[in-house]
């Protein structure tokens, strides 16, 4: 008797544990073509938002290296007349502030205006380099979640046709799996959606430190060429 009650308990435990057990896998295979559609969108954006925001990130953060003594040098050179030299010097250091300095050197002989404008447009195209496919991350950001809610709404209908084929029987089971199903990509778009603003941000405020320190260089570039020699 003993050894039924506990053979009984054994069988009675393992059902509740499979019970409780949620399979992601098992979730997304039954959730028809329709979800696994949206789920492999969304791992693809997930994908791309990865690749994009390691690349920029590291293309930013080689952008972001300066040497100290980088205008102090660039100083002698030009006091002393020593233009190709301060060149030469732009092209080793080859940071997005040492191209706007090469840029502003290569103009000088000209009108301040001049040099000025020059430099402004070296700028810009540099900082368009910096933010190259960054957008693209904003763009994941937001339509993340959106598909996400759109695998939803796929869930839903299709639950409500499954019901009504079925005779308009309420199978709990039945309304269980299309729920949790539906629920599936609305997780994995909100998943793709934080990690891709989460990036986006990363990537936005060490841009932002770049583009402060060129505009810092390009001033006191233009300050030493109003010094009276």
């Amino acid at each position: 008797m003993l050894a039924i009650l506990q053979e009984a308990t054994s069988v009675i435990k393992e059902t509740v544990s499979e019970e409780k057990t949620l399979s992601i896998y098992k979730l997304i295979m039954d959730g028809g073509v329709g979800g696994q559609i949206i789920i492999a969108i969304l791992l693809l954006l997930l994908a791309v938002a990865f690749y994009i925001y390691f690349e920029r990130f590291f293309a930013i953060k080689a952008a972001s290296k300066s040497d100290k003594n980088f205008m102090n040098q660039i100083r002698d050179h030009v006091s002393n007349g020593k233009l190709d030299s301060a060149k030469v010097l732009c092209a080793q250091v080859n940071s997005p502030a040492s191209r706007l300095i090469e840029k502003g050197i290569s103009r000088i002989g000209k009108p301040l205006e001049d040099i000025n404008t020059a430099i402004e447009n070296a700028g810009r195209l540099e900082i368009y380099e910096l933010e190259k496919n960054v957008p693209v991350l904003a763009t994941i950001a937001g339509a993340g979640p959106m598909i996400g809610f759109l695998g939803t709404v796929i869930g839903m209908i299709v639950a409500i046709h499954e019901i009504a084929n079925a005779g308009g029987q309420i199978d709990i089971k039945m309304l269980s799996d299309g729920l949790y199903t539906a629920m599936t990509t609305t997780v994995a778009g909100l998943i793709v959606g934080i990690i891709s603003y989460i990036q986006y941000n990363h990537l936005v405020v060490r841009t932002n430190k770049v583009v402060y320190e060129m505009e810092a260089k390009s001033v006191e570039f233009l300050d030493l060429l109003n010094e009276p020699i």
